[in-house]
């Protein structure tokens, strides 16, 4: 299996879900820095009302479900192209509307 369409479908899942729980928080964010690193801090407050304080988190853990499922794809797909070039050879481009066979267009030329 291809891993494109699960990709996108984990991109826009994840993103759905990242947006629905910035979009509905309320919060605020600090940062401190000094010049001894172990000084500097970074402090996130962020809480989420409504129907994204469930539904963001589900929707983002969905997202990561599914991207994994694509780098699975992906994997196994290239595994594929490792063991068995000879039979994952691809035909040639196709017409959209049919019309005359490659064959035969090969043929005339």
């Amino acid at each position: 299996m291809r891993s494109d369409r699960p990709l996108i479908l984990s991109v826009l899942l994840i993103a759905a879900g990242l947006g629905l729980t910035i979009g509905y928080c309320t919060g605020n964010a600090g940062l401190s820095a000094s010049f001894p690193l172990s000084g500097a801090s970074l402090r996130l407050s962020l809480t989420t009302f409504g129907p994204a304080a469930l539904g963001g988190p589900a929707l983002t853990a969905l997202g990561l479900v599914v991207l994994l499922w694509a780098w699975v794809c992906a994997i196994f797909h290239q595994m594929g192209l490792f063991v068995s070039r000879e039979d994952s050879e691809e035909e040639g481009p196709t017409r959209l509307f049919g019309g005359i066979d490659q064959e035969e267009e090969h043929g005339s030329l």
